[in-house]
């Protein structure tokens, strides 16, 4: 996978796939740090110890639709190849967490892709579940979460392709803001 928002559709997909009615989304940037982190936890019911101890095999998948898990082994090896890891922490019943470090600054590492659309995509695609999606660079953050929204739109179809539209412009400014330390007046791509 070239962008790392695709890594974490992968990890929400898997959550919600496995059960999961609760997905929370990290991504936290610090170039004072050099650190870019991303972590996707869900309410699930969790993996055995067997499963645990295998999940970088790209030969051993959850899913029984298929028989290759390559979206983990791919995180982790994106991971490494930017000088960071990858850890999971799951039990039966309790949930999976997935968190993958990376050097933010790392020439190998790969761009963090459209995370707005990402998140939308998500919210469109699985109605029934609640993403909590949250964002931090250095001490600034911006945080979604479906739970909110439901209450915000009630009678407005979480499925629509307008609202997925409206979430992910509304991420994007956001974002931008963000990433321009609150600033005003400019577009995401902008130098400002």
């Amino acid at each position: 996978m070239r962008e790392l928002s695709l890594h974490i559709l992968d990890l929400a997909e898997n959550a919600v796939t496995a059960g999961a009615r609760l997905v929370a989304i990290t991504v936290e940037e610090s170039a004072a740090a050099d650190r870019l982190a991303i972590r996707v936890a869900d309410d699930g019911p969790g993996l055995p110890e067997e499963k645990l101890r295998r999940l970088e095999d790209p030969f051993v998948t959850t899913r029984t639709t298929r028989r290759v898990g390559l979206g983990l082994s791919l995180l982790a090896a994106a991971a490494r190849r930017a000088g960071g890891g990858v850890e999971v922490r799951s039990a039966p019943g309790a949930g999976t967490e997935v968190s993958a470090v990376f050097r933010l600054g790392h020439i190998d590492r790969a761009p963090i892709g459209d995370v707005a659309a990402t998140i939308a995509a998500l919210i469109a695609g699985y109605p029934a579940v609640d993403f909590v999606y949250r964002h931090r660079i250095e001490e600034r953050e911006i945080a979604l979460d479906t739970r909110e929204l439901r209450t915000a739109a009630e009678g407005v179809d979480p499925a629509d392709p307008a609202l997925a539209e409206g979430i992910a412009r509304w991420l994007r400014e956001e974002l931008g803001r963000l990433a321009r330390g609150g600033k005003e007046g400019c577009d995401a791509q902008d130098d400002c």
